[in-house]
């Protein structure tokens, strides 16, 4: 195995490792805090809440996503990386805030358009969160630009944390629906200071980076990004604009919580993808580059049983987690699993297209997904209701996915390996049943998750998805830490 991959290898690996768990806590956290909230507000309550937080993350997550992959990009590629440190976060402080004072001055008409007049209040306090949101996202992929994977994980890891401690603290004490809200500002800050603790990229100095080269690349991925982020959310706004009430939504919001796992391994994976692949190809080693993207796209296809065992699971995990009357929500979270998963696929692609230098690739890829997903959404939504929103989101998503699949194959001419794809599917028929024909009452659920999760790597291993270098390459990686445990923890 060729050293630099086995370097490049064991770096990614470790930083998605270590990513993975900071972001996973999402889930927990995420999911404490829904349980939560759906208790303390009711179902309309908790899809008030829902709509508020999802009008605020699309602009938050489209204003980053304009400058984070350029940003990995340029800084990764740099021998010094603050002079584009301080005009990246030059420019999130501005586009944040004037998104701020735009959210500020729309929101009772956004309020109007939606039937939802109280959700006015809600939006402009929420809109506080938008400039600290952005400023500790710079930071983030300033982290990820220079190789910091641990710290942008400690970041990660605080704020989730924070996230749940204030929203219950606040809600408790009698705040309500603003009491949550003012618990994910304060999240933003808590993760803030823990990026300016590690790294301090000025506000004050002059750059000395030409700020039209970071225009180049973050114009197109600006436009991906403002497609993705609307596409992601726009099944939740068609089903309540097209005639969906409160409890609609708040049903739809609870399946999309529930379905957030392949997004949380495209938010760590991606960014460390794009830094890697970033300094490989700055060094010319293109071969290299080739063989680390197919490998990550493989990745991918190998999560299909995992979405597989929750589509199976669905009413189980509703039932579990928020009770019986959030039960519609099976069969949406049953259809967006595979979604989510065909979206992480668009976010390993569009990264693995823009270090090959192709940005204006990923907008002209994916722009199509949100008319055409409109289309779907006035068709169906007024016949299906939320299940026809799912039903949209998860084809249009799949099919987006196999177009960024073959534009990579068009450009470097590697695909995920086909054999990769038999036996994915093959293991996801075996957890599908499982999942389904295998009832578990309560918490046993668990017990039933995690025995069928750990038989999905077996499964893969006696089919013989793992060459011998590979082999040799899990163990080495396996062995190389209980060393450093060892070394670690020996007196000395």
């Amino acid at each position: 195995m060729h050293p630099a991959y086995t370097k490049s290898g064991r770096h990614i690996l470790g930083g998605t490792i270590q990513l993975f768990l900071a972001e996973a806590l999402l889930l927990p956290t995420g999911l404490l805090t829904a349980v939560f909230l759906t208790r303390q507000f009711g179902i309309e309550g908790y899809g008030l809440y829902t709509l508020v937080a999802t009008l605020i993350a699309w602009v938050q997550w489209s204003i980053t996503s304009v400058f984070t992959r350029a940003t990995i990009k340029f800084v990764g590629e740099a021998e010094d990386w603050r002079p584009v440190g301080a005009t990246v976060l030059w420019l999130h402080l501005v586009v944040s805030g004037i998104a701020m004072l735009l959210v500020w001055l729309f929101a009772s008409p956004v309020a109007r358009t939606l039937g939802e007049p109280a959700i006015a209040t809600y939006l402009r306090l929420f809109a506080l969160d938008i400039p600290v949101f952005c400023l500790a996202y710079a930071h983030r992929s300033i982290l990820v630009g220079v190789g910091s994977f641990s710290q942008r994980a400690v970041a990660t890891a605080g704020r989730w944390l924070a996230r749940l401690l204030l929203i219950v603290v606040l809600v408790e004490i009698g705040l309500s629906v603003p009491g949550a809200i003012l618990g994910n500002v304060g999240a933003s800050l808590v993760e803030l200071a823990i990026c300016r603790f590690y790294i301090r990229p000025s506000l004050r100095a002059k750059s000395s980076f030409p700020m039209r080269q970071l225009w180049s690349y973050a114009l197109p991925l600006f436009l991906f990004a403002l497609s993705m982020r609307l596409y992601e959310k726009l099944d939740l706004l068609a089903l309540k604009i097209l005639g969906g009430t409160a409890t609609q939504a708040g049903l739809y919001g609870a399946a999309q919580n529930l379905s957030l796992i392949p997004s949380i391994f495209a938010v760590s994976f991606s960014p460390l993808l794009l830094s890697t692949l970033s300094r490989t190809l700055s060094t010319g080693d293109r071969d290299l580059a080739k063989s680390i993207s197919c490998n990550a796209m493989r990745a991918v296809v190998v999560m299909l049983p995992l979405a597989a065992m929750t589509s199976g699971a669905s009413p189980e995990i509703i039932s579990l987690l928020f009770g019986t009357k959030f039960m519609p929500s099976a069969p949406l979270l049953s259809l967006l699993i595979f979604g989510t998963l065909a979206l992480a696929m668009i976010s390993v692609t569009t990264a693995i297209l823009t270090a090959a230098g192709k940005p204006n690739w990923t907008f002209a890829l994916t722009a199509p997904l949100v008319p055409i997903a409109s289309i779907g959404y006035l068709l169906l939504i007024p016949r299906l209701g939320h299940i026809g929103a799912s039903l949209v989101f998860t084809l249009f998503a799949i099919a987006g996915s196999l177009v960024t699949v073959m534009a990579v194959y068009c450009l470097w001419q590697i695909l995920p390996p086909a054999t990769t794809l038999c036996r994915s599917t093959l293991i996801s028929g075996l957890t599908y049943a499982l999942a389904i024909y295998w009832y578990t009452p309560g918490w046993f659920l668990l017990l039933k998750l995690l025995s069928t999760g750990l038989l999905v790597p077996v499964a893969f291993l006696l089919l013989g998805e793992l060459n011998t270098n590979e082999i040799v390459f899990v163990r080495s990686l396996v062995l190389s830490n209980t060393v450093q445990k060892y070394k670690q923890s020996k007196p000395h």
